[in-house]
């Protein structure tokens, strides 16, 4: 592991927890990067492995790599995980990450830079690939505001243009950001901490058996007047979908930690007004029925390709395209297919706010594409 000086020739220590769950392949690979990353830039640093489950030879890979290894003892849970590792390490600058994350070169530097400069939490710029071809959303929005809008926009139609519209500003305000930006809508898959901000905040939450744990804490960090920053030129690959992509409960876990989190920072009344429209709404799929492949448009200006799961079109990841580029956005078809689960995707051509052109794709377990109609 890598030891030198940081800024200024002032000796920086960072300590990397990893939370890992039955990712072996995943893990390697994310502490690796670390620690390649660490030695170029001459940072010292200290890597926690938490180990909230695996086999016994899972557990010899992780033991052999260059981590101190955690037992966790059984699932924590993300938050308890992270708890753990924060206890155990001994840097005061602090970087709670999953094990589908690839930090990219000067990526460390530049979040201890931002801590070291009066920020209390740090987040990178996401891609999901290493090549950069798409820009993965930051974190949603979480207002009483933009959730009702979230569940309005189910309807589809205008609502859901709408809801559109509002995530596309706030994304870009992020994506497009030459310098760091004040922003709590920072991702839980990496996050950058100081130590006296953990002290003065409290731990992650417990009680979040996954997801959420971060929002909730940034929830906190923004009531206590504390600065987070989102910094462009420090850059992370996420492996989208790949840590928990084995978990038949995550979505259990995700929709009972969305309404803890929507009672704290709603109130009971909200949590239920919310709850309520969501039983109310029917499924957007039901109204809408895009095309399988896009008609070849004429478009200037500021384009995007936007990729989603969700059938309101948002939170999506982003391509800026060329205009040459536009005319035929199936050449990106295989950099999507290698990056997504199986499932049902959208995909939306849109220049600068006016939305050009919807289709839909389809992909396999073997991640083939194939159109839907």
């Amino acid at each position: 592991m890598a030891r030198g000086a940081g800024r200024g020739g002032r000796a920086l220590k960072l300590s990397a927890i990893l939370v890992h769950y039955q990712t072996p392949a995943l893990a390697e690979r994310a502490v690796a990067a670390l620690d390649e990353d660490a030695s170029a830039s001459g940072l010292e640093l200290e890597i926690l492995l938490v180990d909230n489950g695996c086999d016994a030879g899972e557990r010899r890979r992780l033991e052999a790599l260059p981590a101190r290894y955690l037992d966790a003892g059984g699932n924590r849970g993300y938050a308890g995980g992270a708890n753990l590792g924060i206890a155990a390490a001994t840097g005061d600058a602090l970087l709670v990450m999953n094990p589908d994350v690839l930090v990219l070169p000067g990526c460390l530097a530049r979040l201890a830079a931002e801590l070291e400069g009066g920020a209390a939490a740090a987040g990178p710029r996401f891609f999901w690939d290493e090549k950069r071809t798409f820009l993965l959303p930051p974190a949603e929005e979480r207002s009483f505001a933009a959730e009702l809008l979230a569940v309005l926009a189910r309807r589809g139609g205008g609502w859901a243009r709408r809801g559109r519209r509002r995530w596309r500003r706030h994304a870009r305000r992020h994506w497009l950001a030459p310098r760091p930006l004040p922003s709590h809508a920072l991702s839980g898959a990496l996050l950058a901490l100081r130590r006296d901000a953990v002290e003065r905040i409290g731990a992650f939450d417990e009680s979040y058996r996954l997801y959420f744990e971060e929002t909730d804490w940034l929830w906190r960090l923004r009531r206590r007047g504390l600065e987070a920053r989102y910094v462009p030129a420090a850059e992370a690959v996420h492996l989208y979908a790949r840590s928990t992509a084995g978990e038949p409960r995550a979505r259990a876990w995700f929709e009972d930690s969305a309404r803890r989190f929507r009672r704290r920072a709603y109130g009971a009344l909200g949590n239920r007004l919310l709850e309520a429209l969501s039983r109310r709404l029917p499924p957007v799929e039901a109204q809408r029925n895009p095309p399988s492949s896009p008609p070849r448009p004429r478009a200037s200006g500021d384009l995007w390709l936007e990729v989603a799961g969700s059938p309101t079109g948002y939170p999506a990841a982003g391509h800026r395209l060329s205009p040459t580029a536009a005319a035929n956005p199936d050449h990106l078809l295989p950099a999507i297919a290698a990056r997504l689960p199986a499932g049902r995707y959208l995909l939306r051509l849109v220049a600068g706010e006016r939305e050009i052109v919807e289709w839909a794709i389809g992909l396999d377990q073997k991640r083939s594409p194939s159109p839907l109609a």
